[in-house]
């Protein structure tokens, strides 16, 4: 779903500090379930929460629907405290849970029910979720009539039908034979990917790894006894997602290797902004400026001291710096004592032909400028559609004076020009993605 809406990065789902404890009447002790889980869920995304056994992953999920309440801490939806029932969520169960007694339709409706609807809203609610799902003629057969494929897309269409602002799904496909589930994940993956997803976000428990892979944005990856949050991990591959691609595979790998090694550490999750953008200053600099400096500095075989590069610019130090300070931020340049070292790579993209050189930058951006990496996942996720540049001066605007908001995005977006990541149209003021 395209993120390109100026409110979207106001979370639907906050939680902070949420800890979840048993206690044991047995013993007079307790156990932790949940330890200090903080959490947003924005609009327009898919986030997998994977984890092994006794991570807590459902409980999470029952905190969230407000079926159980935290031991510490506090959920927000839409900005609002859960202290009961959470109207803005629905739940897909892993064991279906259709009562066998009502036929497919009444299986559907009872999620209207407290809704308090007409009925011929009721009815065309009810049929537009099993024609979503693939159910159509089916209204009047019974749950054991139907496969197990099927009995699951009728609860879909039961949360389909409260048009949810959060659609909760507690391991959807592991109770389904293999090939019923990859048909049930791919239907998925195309409804949400055509925009006809009847929720704004969706948060997916699994401890399937591939399957977090093929569906989610964001991929939070929890520890076991007690359940907490190590990290995240961001995926930025491209809608529709082929599992047997290199991307695909070389995501895979990575995260076999974070869930198979306890130990391994994961870029942790950044809680205090409330947006989809990292909003890391970057140092006002264009790209000419930094090649610039490197050859300079690689032409009189380094090191070379700040003060004498100034006067060899002829520039004034205060200007010098923030073109300094881009180059080492980008891995270019070293600077000790006053003097200006040129890396290996910075020796390389001093020396590189243009097309080389933009190449080299563009890894480097990738891997050391967040904001221009983030601008790009973004595009990325828009699939192909511009987006405005106001949905990225709102979210720096929370961080920074109109002024300094304006010249971090431009910086940005010089540096991603540059590096081939994404165009820039002038007259309607969007991004969108290379087309090379």
């Amino acid at each position: 779903m395209a993120m390109i809406s100026g409110t979207q990065h106001q979370p639907l789902i906050r939680i902070e500090g949420v800890s979840k404890v048993y206690p044991r009447p047995e013993s007079g002790g307790s156990f932790t379930v949940l330890e200090d889980i903080n959490l947003s869920i924005f609009p327009g995304e898919i986030v997998a929460v994977l984890g092994r056994s006794g991570s807590g992953k459902s409980t999470l999920l029952r905190n969230i629907a407000g079926l159980s309440k935290p031991s510490k801490g506090t959920i927000y939806s839409n900005g609002i405290a859960v202290t009961a029932p959470n109207a803005d969520v629905a739940m897909v169960f892993q064991s279906f849970a259709l009562l066998p007694w009502l036929n497919v339709s009444e299986n559907v409706e009872i999620g209207l029910e407290s809704k308090h609807l007409p009925q011929k809203e009721v009815k065309k609610r009810s049929m537009d979720a099993l024609r979503l799902v693939g159910l159509e003629g089916f209204e009047k057969a019974y749950p054991r009539e139907l496969s197990g494929g099927m009995q699951q897309r009728v609860g879909f269409a039961r949360a389909f039908v409260v048009q949810p602002q959060v659609l909760m799904l507690d391991e959807p496909f592991s109770a389904l034979d293999v090939l019923t589930a990859e048909n049930l994940r791919g239907e998925f993956a195309d409804l949400w990917e055509e925009g006809n997803f009847p929720a704004r976000s969706v948060i997916l428990v699994t401890h399937n790894i591939e399957e977090a892979i093929m569906l989610a944005d964001r991929v939070v990856v929890m520890a076991s006894n007690p359940g907490r949050i190590r990290g995240e991990i961001h995926i930025a591959l491209t809608r529709p997602r082929e599992r047997n691609s290199s991307a695909f595979r070389a995501m895979a790998d990575h995260v076999y290797t974070i869930m198979t090694n306890p130990d391994t550490k994961i870029t942790p999750v950044v809680q205090e902004s409330t947006s989809l953008l990292d909003t890391t200053p970057l140092p006002h600099a264009r790209p000419g400026a930094i090649s610039g400096l490197l050859e300079l500095v690689e032409e009189y075989g380094g090191p070379e001291d700040v003060a004498v590069i100034s006067d060899r610019l002829r520039i004034e130090a205060d200007d010098l710096l923030p073109i300094l300070d881009a180059a080492v931020l980008l891995g270019f340049a070293q600077v000790h004592e006053g003097d200006v070292t040129l890396t290996e790579i910075g020796n390389k993209f001093a020396n590189a032909e243009v097309e080389a050189s933009r190449s080299i930058f563009r890894e480097q951006v990738l891997k050391f400028a967040p904001m221009v990496k983030t601008m790009h996942e973004v595009l990325l996720t828009s699939r192909g559609k511009p987006v405005h540049e106001d949905f990225f001066l709102e979210i720096l605007d929370e961080h920074y004076s109109d002024e300094e908001a304006r010249n971090q995005f431009e910086t940005a977006l010089n540096w991603g020009r540059y590096a081939g990541l994404f165009d820039y149209d002038s007259d309607e003021k969007t991004l969108q993605m290379n087309e090379e």
